[in-house]
């Protein structure tokens, strides 16, 4: 809804062409963004969840309220639609001219290891098993978005990567 607000409040202010240009990107966005969603509440929340709740003994009872389940829940899935976006985003590096695909196959190595490092990051548990579910389906991502980036990035590429 907020998304359907501000694409309100730009459309009028651009030309037809550039609105055919946009247009795709927004409805790819928003299919990566709700798939990223459903991968983390369907695949990555139930097994977080059970990690949280996991301490209970016979001394010790988890009770989570409400307002942390929500809060977990909400930064899990907030994480996910925006890794699930990293193929558009690189299309759009692409487009602008800043990456290309001999630039992502040549700092893959890089990649690996910030992909691990947003994961660390964002994953709301400290448990591995959870860092992973994140970590690989960023892997996934990037080799998904070399393979974007080749079908539909620019063909001719005058990038910074060409020097290196």
């Amino acid at each position: 809804m907020i998304f359907y607000q501000i694409w309100r409040f730009i459309a009028p202010g651009l030309y037809r062409h550039e609105r055919r240009v946009i247009m795709p990107f927004t409805l790819i966005s928003t299919v990566f963004f709700i798939s990223g969603t459903a991968f983390g509440y369907f695949i990555v929340f139930p097994p977080a969840f059970k990690f949280l709740v996991g301490y209970n003994n016979e001394f010790l009872t988890s009770m989570p309220a409400v307002s942390e389940y929500f809060s977990l829940a909400l930064r899990l899935l907030i994480a996910f639609g925006i890794i699930f976006e990293m193929p558009v985003m690189m299309v759009f590096l692409a487009k602008a001219g800043l990456v290309s695909v001999s630039f992502l196959n040549r700092y893959r190595k890089y990649a690996i290891l910030l992909n691990f490092i947003i994961a660390a990051v964002l994953t709301p548990t400290p448990d591995i098993v959870n860092q992973m579910m994140m970590g690989i389906p960023l892997l996934v991502l990037y080799e998904v978005s070399v393979l974007a980036v080749y079908l539909f990035g620019r063909k001719s590429f005058s990038g910074f990567d060409e020097r290196a």
